[in-house]
């Protein structure tokens, strides 16, 4: 990648963050127009990667970016190849439509505003994702699309249904990206390797690390889900409380595809291993079976919608991880036919919401007369999600097939739950696509009418860009789905599909799923009825698990909050010193840092001694002292007597330094003690005090060995030297103490200050509130008597 090319990538990244700010102030001063202009900033990023298409086509893998943390090896670099960049294309695309449907679709709303910063922020986030070569950069990205979805899905923080979902996915997904972030140092620690970009050229170094299954594990918990994954699959639906935009953008055709783009990612590198192969297979077949299932007993729109994109992910996954020839071109082109045919849909269910006032599908019909430009672009996308020609929906399913039939014995099994998710997939597509357009036209809660073009100009264009891709597909595979497919599967993939028909299985296993598929549909309320008794029968699901976990959750934290914060500061203190001395203890003797016991040197004279004595005297005094005020008193002697070995052994300053430091304190607390009126004894039974004792002789001793052992340690002079050279020359001061406190280290010096003010203004505010319950009664008195000669 070029400096130019480098430059605009990392440009076309932060548009979107431009946006993000712009949107209040567009709204303010073009109002209904705002959408129009702001949705140029994505059209530019879509514009930026479109024009890198010709060069990835033909092989080129584009690697640049900038320097991060040098010394750590992380760069904010990019890589953009067939996948990165068929993936960036779709949210920059998809971002411009949605920015645009957004302006339609919120244009009454008082935050319009705030919802479009919120959908630039995501966006940008998703681009950093699928952009990312760093794997912690990925990460970081990664987790901001967590957040901002969070945001947007409790868009509407007024309704608990809205929060609730908001903070299921937030806790879903961020709790997924915490294994991811423990899986990206792993494959770190095992490679070496900071970059997807030389991570994709390192062969079989992570698959056969005796690691790889646990590093597999942690990779497949964060991508299973943030691509909702059963037993994961439940936050997804949940989800549809937020606006149908976030739901056209994030929940179909962009966010919960980021674990499918991570698993397509890391075949290369962790595919075609028997985990591999049976762990994907398995898990997304299973979330086939249930979303596909469950979306046909729904009613409402966005929710039928919802489960058919659990089901659909459950497909990707599962292709991804067949191993079988063909399956990745298969997952490749479902993954690009659902973004353009989910989208649209979710984006036709929110006009007939925003136009009729209902999603129930229940209650719709005959609308396509009132209605006919939504009716054309929902009619194109069930075609397409029914897999029928000529939309790219029927290419995908033809490469599923082609797979899955060149595979024997237990791929039968997937075959058949795939023509069975296909059939109700199917199905839902028409029940949301073409019947309420059909039919008896029914009464409505609001008056049926066409959409603003703000609303059916981004369903017209997704369903028109499947069908030219099918059209001219050889066109579309050559630039897009060649490329993708080349860089998931980790060699060249050509791809032949085409709208003329081959005589051959896939093609009769197509029309075997539309067969059944047209039984689904036209018998969709005997299925639904069906589907309702056998889910009730099943009782609770994930959803209602997921709440008793929190309530559990909850009860453990009260529980645990309990003991270790009961609310008395004698628990605490003690609690931390048995910490702190088995830190120290257990650290000595398990490595073997027991330092030599010290010789008494000759250097020692009698005022040594003298010292010491007073040091010991004093300490015996604190431990016998009768009230706290004398202890304080006594207390003041150790610090005293530091202070003259500071002086003795040739530290002035230092010495200077610990008079001032002790004379504060024992001035401050003696203060206090005098103002508060505390306990003037200690009322610790012997055991208590045993007890205690013993915790400080354990702190005490564990220091002194600690000290021992550092300053054994031979002596290095290198900060020596520094502060002597530079101490004159830079900060030109003669006095090095005073230097290295004022001057290197002004910060820290600064922030000392700041303690004890705050540490004299909370004491400052003891003593008044002391002293005001103090002279309280003789200033109500007073009141009253000044009450009772108004009176008069």
């Amino acid at each position: 990648m070029t400096a130019s090319e480098t430059a605009l990538t990392f440009v076309a990244l932060c548009l979107p963050l431009l946006g993000a700010v712009l949107s209040p102030i567009c709204y303010r001063a073009f109002r209904s127009g705002a959408a129009w202009l702001l949705a140029i900033l994505p059209l530019l990023s879509f514009l930026h990667f479109l024009s890198l298409v010709p060069q990835v086509a033909h092989g080129a893998v584009l690697v640049g970016g900038y320097d991060w943390i040098p010394s750590l090896g992380l760069r904010f670099s990019f890589l953009l190849d067939g996948l990165s960049l068929t993936f960036a294309l779709l949210v920059s695309g998809i971002g411009t439509l949605i920015v645009l449907y957004t302006g339609g679709y919120m244009s009454d709303h008082p935050q319009r505003a705030r919802f479009m910063s919120f959908i630039f922020m995501f966006m940008a986030s998703m681009l950093g994702v699928v952009i990312s070569d760093g794997l912690l950069m990925l990460f970081v990205f990664w987790e901001l699309t967590s957040i901002t979805s969070f945001l947007l899905i409790g868009f509407d923080h007024t309704r608990e249904a809205s929060r609730r979902a908001a903070l299921q996915a937030l806790i879903v997904t961020g709790g997924g990206g915490l294994v991811l972030l423990a899986g990206v140092l792993l494959i770190q620690h095992i490679t070496g390797l900071t970059s997807l970009s030389a991570l994709l050229g390192s062969g079989d170094l992570l698959r056969s690390s005796p690691l790889y299954l646990a590093a597999l594990i942690l990779v497949l918990g964060g991508a299973f889900t943030k691509s909702a994954q059963f037993p994961f699959h439940f936050w997804l639906p949940n989800a549809m409380e937020a606006p149908t935009p976030v739901s056209a953008f994030l929940h179909s055709a962009t966010m919960v595809k980021a674990g499918v783009y991570l698993l397509m990612r890391l075949n290369p590198v962790m595919g075609d291993t028997v985990y591999w192969t049976t762990i994907l297979p398995i898990f997304g077949g299973v979330t086939l079976l249930i979303g596909s299932l469950i979306a046909i007993r729904q009613t409402d729109l966005k929710q039928m919608l919802a489960f058919t994109t659990v089901a659909s992910l459950g497909l990707m996954v599962m292709m991804t991880g067949m191993g079988l020839p063909h399956a990745v071109e298969a997952a490749v082109l479902y993954l690009i036919a659902h973004a353009l045919f989910k989208g649209g849909l979710f984006m036709v269910a929110g006009i007939i919401d925003h136009e009729t006032g209902t999603r129930d599908l229940t209650k719709l019909g005959g609308l396509a007369k009132a209605m006919p430009i939504t009716f054309s672009a929902g009619l194109a996308g069930a075609i397409s999600m029914g897999g029928l020609p000529p939309f790219v929906g029927f290419l995908s399913k033809e490469a599923i097939y082609e797979a899955l039939v060149t595979g024997t014995g237990i791929t039968l099994i997937f075959l058949l739950v795939a023509i069975l998710g296909n059939a109700l997939m199917f199905a839902v597509g028409f029940g949301v696509g073409l019947k309420p357009f059909v039919g008896a036209k029914t009464e409505t809660p609001k008056h049926a009418h066409e959409a603003p073009v703000l609303m059916w100009i981004g369903p017209i264009v997704l369903g028109g860009s499947a069908l030219i891709g099918a059209l001219f597909s050889h066109g579309f595979h050559e630039y897009f789905s060649n490329p993708m497919s080349s860089a998931v599967a980790g060699e060249p993939v050509d791809i032949h599909l085409s709208l003329i028909p081959h005589i051959g299985y896939p093609l009769g296993l197509s029309v075997l799923t539309v067969m059944i598929a047209v039984l689904f549909y036209w018998r969709l309320s005997s299925v639904r009825g069906f589907m309702a008794a056998v889910l009730a029968r099943v009782g609770s699901g994930p959803d209602k698990w997921f709440d008793c976990f929190m309530q559990g959750i909850v009860r453990l934290s009260f529980a645990v909050s309990q003991k270790v914060q009961p609310g008395r500061l004698e628990f605490y203190i003690t609690a931390t010193f048995i910490a702190v001395g088995a830190v120290l203890m257990i650290s000595l003797f398990s490595f073997g840092e027991m330092p030599p016991m010290p010789t008494l040197s000759d250097d020692i004279q009698i005022g040594h001694w003298t010292v010491f004595i007073i040091a010991v005297a004093g300490l015996l005094a604190v431990i016998n002292a009768q009230n706290r005020l004398s202890a304080i008193v006594t207390l003041g002697l150790q610090g005293f007597a530091v202070a003259i070995i500071f002086l003795l052994l040739g530290a002035p300053d230092l010495s200077f330094t610990q008079f001032m430091v002790e004379t504060l304190s024992v001035v401050i607390l003696t203060l206090v003690m005098t103002r508060l009126n505390l306990v003037p004894s200690d009322h610790r039974e012997l055991r208590q005090k045993l007890f205690d004792g013993a915790i400080a002789i354990v702190c005490g001793f564990g220091f002194s060995m600690l000290l021992m052992r550092v300053t054994a340690v031979p002596f290095n002079d290198a900060l020596t030297n520094f502060f002597n050279t530079y101490s004159k020359t830079i900060a030109h001061g003669h006095n090095v103490v005073n230097v290295i406190i004022v001057d290197f280290r002004g910060t820290d010096t600064l922030g000392e200050i700041g303690v004890v003010m705050i540490t004299g203004l909370a004491i400052l505010a003891l003593i008044r509130i002391r002293a005001g319950r103090r002279f309280a009664p003789s200033l109500g008195a007073r009141d009253e008597d000044a009450q009772q000669e108004k009176a008069q």
